[in-house]
């Protein structure tokens, strides 16, 4: 029995240990697979090298990407049906489980992923023709992948095994059985490695023509911000839930004193990355028409510098974008984005406008006033009534909503990036090929409408379309009956994000300060919006909140929540702050999209119920890896 173990284990080692040649089977003579083949020449090299950034994950793919469809920034049609992959909603509706976890990348991609690393690391000194300089750069791309890998493992499972190496295929049975590694020491490996790549990493793409998308010493340094960050969080920081989590040899797992040292390291990388960007010509991105003749009022043109600071593909403020998104990954969810604008785009075939992504209430809720303050928090919004008052839109109001058009009184006085980020009934929509003077649709969102439910689940169960995601560009050509996608890269790391960042690990080291509400501001200005102290002392019936760390932590976090919506931070967010309880365990709604008049639209309809406990912070191992390797411990809860 031991020895039919054994040779099971060391099978698994090899099929895994090879699993990065398979992708290169026609390079190699007469169909064998080797690793010395494999490396033999740059040209086969650098084959392996796209291999390890193949395995990154599918940012903005609502079926792979954990931060997507896992929370509760959108809803859509359950059971899922259309062209839609609701995998990952299934766990946002409370499904996961450990006999087979759902998104079980413990067992599959990532760790794969990490082999793949090793093996370019461990094999790249013997490519015959590669310059020092060429080989310099590779290492440092795939350190800091191989860094990545273990960060985005360490956010969904916490504690993991490091895997600096791999294991021989001589490896014996104890040595297989890893073990899971302390918290900090896995962040702090993580960000060793990253600190290795640095030296060798260019601050520009020698070819930015073809290597859009390859890793820059600005990228790493951003992605060490966000990474330090997150170990200074309170989910890793301290964290007195996990006091006993420990593996079966009673190591723990977790500290239980949070360290305010990590916060000062992290506002130290923030401002080391910042300083990088900015040289190396980022900033916040203001928008200019393409054409010349594209009338844009300023209004507008502020709503589109907001929308486009995500959609126009590799602009200023884009630290790293993903590059395996500028294709078919970002046509499938702006096509799910993009709501149904012209009658004739309900003879366009299904694939193109899904229009199944729909932004819950409580996102439309999340938006500040057009004060700049929470709606809740605003002295003169009209809370009380957000979703019972109706009124029509004056004229004042036309950039935002159809003159005229009757809604309800959550969609009114609110600040811009509501408008540039959701699409809801009787909303302007700029672009998508419109040619009239101002480039404007009007969505038209009630039942029997242009927007409004189309078949078995062609349609936004809330009423609200995540806007932000479908590129101006695209084009909705009413003749030919086509909708024509232009691809972006989804945005992994922009300034903006790195700039709160920067303000959140201010605020936690040293409290508030002017320099903390100056880097909240930059944000600001350009949603249009006047500055934290300002806008809290006038508006706010909590006018002193920016003065104290908590409440100031409080500002931060919901402008995080604000900017990045739709961008896949949020998950990661409300959890590396310990506060998904306070967010996740609610009635997710919507408007009665069943109805054609507004006065029965605009009624409070419960699409679903969200749960969320102590286990939900991390996933699940799967009870096989457990019985396979008796040296791991279950995440608690689980």
């Amino acid at each position: 029995m031991k020895l039919l173990y054994n040779s099971l284990c060391l099978a698994a080692l090899l099929v895994l240990t090879t699993a990065g040649c398979r992708k290169y089977l026609d390079i190699v003579p007469d169909n064998v697979a080797t690793i010395d083949n494999a490396f033999k020449m740059r040209a086969d090299a650098e084959k392996y090298l796209y291999t390890c950034y193949n395995n990154l994950p599918q940012f903005g793919n609502e079926g792979a990407d954990p931060g997507f469809m896992t929370g509760d920034e959108f809803a859509t049609v359950y059971p899922v049906l259309g062209n839609i992959n609701g995998n990952l909603y299934r766990i946002a509706r409370g499904e996961q489980n450990i006999v087979s976890p759902i998104a079980n990348y413990w067992d599959s991609k990532y760790f794969q992923a990490l082999r793949e690393c090793n093996i370019f690391l461990e094999n790249v000194d013997k490519v015959r023709d590669l310059t020092d300089f060429e080989k310099k750069r590779w290492v440092a791309e795939v350190k800091f992948l191989k860094a990545y890998y273990h960060y985005y493992l360490v956010r969904m499972y916490g504690p993991i095994p490091i895997i600096k190496k791999n294991l021989p295929i001589s490896a014996s049975v104890e040595e297989v059985k890893v073990k899971r590694q302390h918290v900090d020491s896995v962040f702090n490996y993580t960000v060793s490695l990253i600190d290795e790549a640095a030296v060798d990493l260019p601050v520009i793409l020698p070819n930015e023509f073809s290597e859009l998308g390859r890793i820059t010493k600005p990228i790493a340094l951003a992605i060490k911000a966000e990474i330090l960050t997150t170990a200074a969080s309170p989910l890793y920081n301290g964290n007195q839930n996990y006091a006993n989590f420990r593996n079966k040899d009673n190591e723990p797992l977790f500290s239980n004193t949070a360290s305010p040292e990590k916060w000062q390291r992290a506002a130290q990388a923030c401002r080391e990355a910042i300083t990088a960007c900015e040289a190396n010509g980022n900033r916040l991105y203001e928008f200019v028409p393409r054409s010349v003749t594209t009338k844009v009022s300023d209004s507008t043109q502020r709503l589109m510098s907001i929308r486009a600071a995500v959609t126009d593909k590799w602009n200023v403020e884009l630290i790293w974008g993903a590059s395996n998104s500028t294709g078919g990954g970002s046509r499938g969810f702006q096509s799910l984005s993009q709501a149904r604008l012209s009658p004739f785009t309900g003879t366009i075939p299904n694939e193109n406008i899904g229009s199944m992504l729909a932004p819950p209430l409580h996102i439309a809720e999340m938006f500040y006033s057009n004060n700049g303050v929470p709606i809740e928090e605003d002295k003169s919004y009209k809370y009380g009534t957000r979703f019972t008052a109706l009124r029509k839109a004056l004229k004042s109001e036309r950039y935002y909503i159809r003159e005229g058009y009757t809604t309800v009184q959550l969609n009114f006085d609110r600040e811009p990036r509501f408008y540039a980020d959701l699409g809801f009934d009787g909303g302007i929509w700029f672009g998508q090929g419109k040619n009239d003077d101002d480039n404007t649709w009007v969505l038209e969102g009630k039942l029997g409408q242009t927007g409004g439910r189309q078949g078995a689940s062609l349609y936004s169960v809330t009423g609200y379309w995540p806007k932000k995601l479908a590129n101006y560009n695209n084009t909705i050509n009413d003749p030919a009956q086509q909708y024509n996608v232009e691809g972006y890269p989804f945005p992994i790391m922009r300034l903006a994000d790195l700039y709160l960042l920067y303000a959140e690990a201010l605020n936690e080291s040293q409290g508030p300060s002017a320099e903390v509400y100056g880097w909240i501001d930059k944000v600001r200005a350009r949603a249009g919006l006047k500055g934290v102290v300002e806008s809290w002392t006038k508006f706010s019936n909590k006018s002193s909140k920016f003065s104290s760390k908590e409440g100031l932590r409080e500002i931060i976090q919901r402008e995080r929540l604000i900017e990045l919506v739709f961008e896949g931070k949020r998950f990661w967010d409300l959890r590396r702050w310990k506060v998904a309880e306070n967010y996740l365990q609610r009635s997710v709604n919507g408007w009665d999209i069943a109805q054609r008049e507004a006065v029965n639209y605009y009624r409070v309809k419960p699409i679903y119920t969200s749960s969320f406990s102590l286990k939900d912070y991390f996933w699940p191992i799967s009870e096989n890896s457990l019985i396979v390797n008796p040296n791991l411990v279950q995440n608690p809860g689980w």
